[in-house]
């Protein structure tokens, strides 16, 4: 297989047909694909169809660079087992909400005791005390970028060079830095492409300015502290992502980055959702449910998958 070939198994979380061409969506994967055009074309579609409706793993070989599905097969029966068993759901995720980046209004919309008020946020108090202490933060996991020379503080390496798919991972790596190494609270933030023919899509401008489409991301959320002249004493929600930005920006700024008209004309952020840093990706389109990956097993496999990918070619 070529650097950019995988074979993993999957779950089906939507099939779509925007303008007649058939959009194939992964719980697993952020990245839009197709299905190559094949002989056995049919029988695959068939296939993921029929995965789809009993939310049932595949095997599929998986062309990253075009985007394209090259094989689906039916994995072996202890393969499936092997996959139920590493499935852990999250318990009692959070609420999902429609969102139009358009009406935003940054300066409510960030405020954590005014708008976002998630009941997850109360299960921990130990907010960062200042933006200081969160650009650090973001730096720290900034540094440990794959592209980098090295030598890095942690194993494996994080591949923010390589934005078009593994958020996941890169997100649940940085909630390790921030609740282990720096022991302050940490949430996900998702957004989702999942109503009609939305798609998330940003130019990485970080990475050679070539654009990316998603169905959906994530990334860390941390509750910051901030001081606006002597008296007045804000709680902020910001996002740390490297792979966009370079520093912490408002959650509001962070979803208005992801719908990107130049880069695609349905570019459009349907919903969002903050949930606990335990998430890791969603188990259903609606995104109603979640996987896990307490072990980090799934994190690290997939970073050092993708340490020596690159975003644009």
């Amino acid at each position: 297989m070529t650097p950019t070939q995988e074979s993993a198994l999957l779950t089906v979380a939507a099939i779509r047909k925007p303008k007649g061409q058939t959009e194939y969506l992964f719980n697993e994967r952020q990245q839009i694909f197709a299905l190559k055009e094949t002989a056995r074309a049919p029988v695959q579609s068939r296939l993921l169809k029929v995965a789809l409706g009993k939310h049932v793993p595949v095997k599929a070989l998986l062309d990253s660079r075009r985007a394209l599905i090259q094989r689906v097969e039916t994995p072996a029966p202890e393969e499936v087992d092997a996959f139920k068993r590493q499935r852990t759901l999250l318990d009692k995720p959070d609420k999902t909400l429609p969102i139009e980046v358009d009406a935003i209004d940054p300066t409510l919309f960030n405020l954590v005791d005014y708008h976002l008020k998630f009941p997850i946020f109360r299960l921990c108090q130990r907010i960062i005390p200042s933006y200081k202490k969160a650009k650090e933060i973001f730096d720290y996991c900034a540094k440990q970028s794959c592209h980098l020379p090295g030598p890095y503080d942690i194993a494996p390496c994080i591949p923010f060079q390589y934005v078009i798919d593994g958020c996941y991972a890169r997100a649940h790596k940085m909630r390790w830095i921030i609740t282990t190494k720096y022991r302050y609270c940490c949430e996900k933030v998702f957004s989702f492409a999942n109503q009609n023919d939305d798609t998330l899509a940003v130019k990485a401008d970080k990475w050679g300015g070539c654009c990316v489409t998603w169905w959906y991301h994530v990334a860390p959320l941390v509750r910051v502290r901030v001081r606006i002249g002597r008296f007045i004493k804000l709680v902020l929600a910001m996002v740390i992502d490297p792979g966009m930005f370079d520093k912490p920006v408002l959650v509001s700024t962070w979803l208005s980055a992801q719908k990107n008209t130049a880069c695609a004309a349905n570019a459009n952020v349907s919903m969002y959702s903050i949930q606990p840093g335990s998430a890791y990706w969603p188990d259903n389109y609606q995104g109603t449910a979640f996987g896990t990956d307490p072990a980090y097993t799934q994190t690290d496999a997939t970073l050092t998958s993708y340490s020596g990918l690159v975003t644009c070619p």
